[in-house]
């Protein structure tokens, strides 16, 4: 992602006033030909903000979001469907660089901020306040960020550096060099044992975190993977790429993927895991969608931002709904209720049309009697 920004005041401007249900239709993928998922609940509504928004992040027990935007601005919004409405919270100006990566802590008591400017920032909630600041001799700018615990988290870097760091601590633990372009995305798995890192440079790193080693790296690709998700109980990893598909590991056996999900109009450039089999993706032509896993299949798409890359998606702390961001400036709420409705109708299909395929001949021409 580029610091500079990609459309021009004049246009973002020219739109502002545009009613957001006019967002226009991009085409779909031959291998999408799944419609809108209809919104069964009430959202929040859009949170519109002044400048390019880089990155989002849900507060982990309130209904509470973060954004880190072009400027170096953190805001903070509360977000409520119908009368409880949105509401700024705070408008935070520590970082002068573009905020590229934030995330809160597990418990929520701090959010972590990282910029252009190669320093991690450390925010209470609770005060607004800078509770540490810190930075790696010779650090390149920072590209993400992922919490481990209450006190440890890793960062990545422009030039492939993924970094872990013990915040109560002005150095780093570990800095491993095993990549040479942008971290793009960080994943820790449920046990805090395994860091996954996917880069710009094609490869797939999965870091031990007490060992503080390359556990294993996959065999490069020829596209950038450009973010991660696990799924499955803990057995499976879907990578985002920018050659429009989705790349499946085997945990474990990172070298090479298992399987290959190819369908989406344009590039994966970010996705959250809702629930065991589904996940959802921001993809290059401004829409969010509903990928099911194992069978792989497109269910739908939850909504658009009107042609603009989606940036980021979020799922809330009640997994009651996605929140997505892009260079339009405005943060958007999508329901989740229909998926698991949508799933059972399909399943209910499939059974329906099976049962016709292995319905004995005799009983057929029976029925045409």
């Amino acid at each position: 992602m580029s610091d500079e920004e990609e459309f021009s005041d004049d246009i973002l401007d020219s739109e502002e006033d545009e009613d957001d249900d006019d967002d226009e239709e991009v085409g779909m993928d031959e291998n999408d030909r799944s419609g809108e998922i209809k919104q069964l609940t009430e959202v929040p509504q859009n949170i519109k903000l002044k400048a390019n928004i880089v990155d989002i992040a849900c507060h982990p027990q309130k209904n509470v979001i973060a954004a880190g935007l072009i400027d170096g601005n953190i805001v903070l919004h509360t977000y409520g469907a119908g009368e409880m409405g949105n509401k700024e919270l705070t408008n935070l100006a520590h970082h002068k660089n573009p905020c590229r990566a934030i995330c809160f802590s597990e418990t929520g008591e701090h959010l972590f901020t990282g910029a252009q400017d190669a320093i991690v920032r450390v925010f209470d909630v609770e005060t607004n306040s800078v509770f540490r600041r810190f930075c790696r001799k010779d650090g390149m700018p920072l590209y993400s960020i992922q919490p481990i615990d209450n006190f440890f988290l890793a960062t990545g870097e422009d030039d492939g550096q993924v970094v872990l760091w013990d915040f109560r601590m002005q150095t780093p633990i570990a800095c491993f060099e095993d990549n040479e372009d942008y971290i793009s995305c960080l994943v820790v798995n449920k046990d805090k044992k395994i860091l996954l890192a996917t880069s710009g440079d094609g490869f797939l790193s999965a870091y031990n975190i007490r060992g503080k080693k390359l556990e294993a790296q996959s065999e490069q690709f020829n596209c950038d993977l450009l973010c991660a998700g696990i799924f499955k109980g803990g057995t499976k990893v879907a990578v985002g790429t920018n050659n429009k598909a989705l790349n499946i590991f085997n945990w474990g056996e990172f070298g090479n993927i298992s399987d290959r999900f190819p369908g989406h109009p344009g590039s994966v450039d970010c996705m959250v895991v809702v629930s065991d089999d589904v996940v959802v993706t921001g993809c290059e032509d401004g829409k969010v969608r509903a990928v099911q896993l194992f069978p792989n299949r497109f269910l739908g798409y939850l909504g658009s931002h009107g042609g603009y890359t989606v940036e980021r998606v979020r799922l809330t702390h009640d997994k009651a709904f996605i929140a997505s961001s892009s260079y339009d400036q405005k943060i958007r709420f999508w329901d989740l209720s229909g998926i698991e409705d949508l799933k059972n109708e399909d399943v209910k299909e499939t059974k329906e049309k099976h049962k016709q395929l292995n319905k004995p001949v005799n009983d057929f021409f029976a029925d045409l009697a």
